[in-house]
């Protein structure tokens, strides 16, 4: 962790230079980072459709993170200030303990719809009883990942009153390893649906993965000591919490502030991220909508966070083999598995969280994010150089004016 002291000082060849030692990175691996990562136009073509061009982030590193006792170096892909920087801080203010995170079984729910059903009560039956065909029907197209552990696991049938009828839903456990899982869920449902269809006598509609795999979740903590962060931070943090617990609309620029972070990491290892918040803000919506994150005392006076959620993200998958940065990323990461992956991640977001909550309750959430901004408003307002960068910047958060027209005239001056 030394290596990355006061990495934020230091120019962008000189990070390149200890990333690439660090993370054992070659020569091509630092010339695609330097060229932007340009997915070329041949290879976007055949991800989506009616390519013209591809779009870029920032590719930051976050520093300081030691989770379950490893150091980690987490690339973030983001375009507003103040985000790496953030978790940055509050991952320093976690040592040397740092973070412990825990994750469950990459279990997604894949459900079938059934409507048109005679006779419900046959069909529920039905499907008991044959449960273990149903099971070794789903199971047959599973069979070329069965070598990663990856697998059918169970399914259960539930039946349903709505405005359109009665309907049986069934919910499948897959196991889906290293990969996100969607498309190996969505195929196993199609080739299991025949079947369904027969012992229900019903048509089945729906054949569809989830995005809130409750099965699939993960845990993580961290513990801010008092005599490092005070004892003013502490309840600030613990007020700004309490706060979230009782307004909605708190809440979910809390819990955007939670996902600044991991969706970051989500971009900057290529993984679907709009699946990632459907599943976050789904599940923080069980019963009423809360907080992903809970803070309290522990008997020492301690700040003790935690977070829990659902994150289905993996290191493998076409999607990420199309994208050289993704792949890049995770070298630098250094995660073996996509629960390994989803760890990292929680801990990103518990610490961004606190970094809002810490600045929220003290100082106020501008302080420290216009000072950074600044550095934007100057580059907007035509400054080229990083010097130019740096002292229109200095001048704009001294005077605390963050006008785009002050900063011209703040460079014109210095161009005198």
């Amino acid at each position: 962790m030394s290596k990355f002291s006061g990495f934020y000082k230091l120019g962008v060849e000189e990070r390149l230079k200890i990333v690439k030692e660090q993370c054992k990175l070659s020569e091509d691996e630092v010339k695609t980072l330097v060229n932007s990562g340009a997915l070329e136009l041949d290879k976007a073509d055949r991800v989506v459709e009616n390519v013209i061009g591809s779009i870029h982030l920032p590719l930051g590193i976050a520093t300081n993170f030691v989770i379950n006792g490893t150091e980690k170096v987490i690339p973030m892909a983001v375009e507003e200030p103040s985000v790496i920087a953030a978790a940055c801080r509050a991952a320093k203010q976690t040592l040397p303990e740092g973070f412990k995170a825990e994750a469950d079984e990459s279990i997604m729910i894949g459900q079938i719809q059934v409507i048109q059903i005679e006779d419900i009560e046959m069909a529920m039956k039905n499907l008991e009883i044959n449960k273990i065909e149903v099971l070794n029907k789903a199971s047959e197209f599973m069979k070329h990942v069965e070598q990663y552990g990856c697998g059918v696991r169970d399914f259960e049938a539930k039946a349903l009153e709505t405005e359109r009828g009665q309907m049986i839903i069934l919910n499948f456990d897959i196991n889906v390893g290293n990969a996100q899982g969607a498309n190996m869920v969505n195929t196993t449902l199609e080739g299991v649906a025949p079947t369904i269809k027969k012992l229900t006598e019903g048509e089945v509609k729906l054949r569809i993965v989830t995005n809130l795999a409750t099965k699939r979740k993960v845990r993580a903590s961290a513990v801010w000591k008092k005599d490092i962060i005070g004892k003013n931070i502490i309840e600030g943090v613990l007020d700004a919490y309490e706060f979230a617990k009782v307004d909605i609309h708190r809440c979910s620029t809390h819990n955007k502030g939670i996902m600044n972070g991991i969706d970051a990491v989500a971009m900057a290892t290529g993984n679907d991220w709009r699946s990632v918040e459907a599943g976050a803000h789904s599940y923080a919506a069980i019963g009423n909508y809360k907080p992903l994150t809970h803070y309290y005392k522990n008997e020492n006076g301690d700040l003790v966070g935690t977070i829990e959620l659902p994150l289905a993200v993996a290191t493998v998958g076409p999607a990420l083999n199309s994208n050289p940065t993704a792949n890049i990323a995770l070298k630098i990461m250094d995660v073996k598995s996509s629960q390994e992956l989803a760890m990292t991640m929680a801990c990103v977001g518990l610490a961004n969280n606190f970094a809002a909550l810490s600045a929220l309750g003290t100082v106020g959430i501008q302080k420290g994010h216009m000072k950074l901004h600044a550095r934007n408003i100057a580059a907007y307002a035509g400054a080229s150089t990083s010097e130019e960068i740096d002292k229109v910047a200095d001048i704009l958060a001294e005077e605390k004016n963050f006008n785009v027209d002050r900063a011209k005239e703040v460079l014109e001056k210095i161009r005198c």
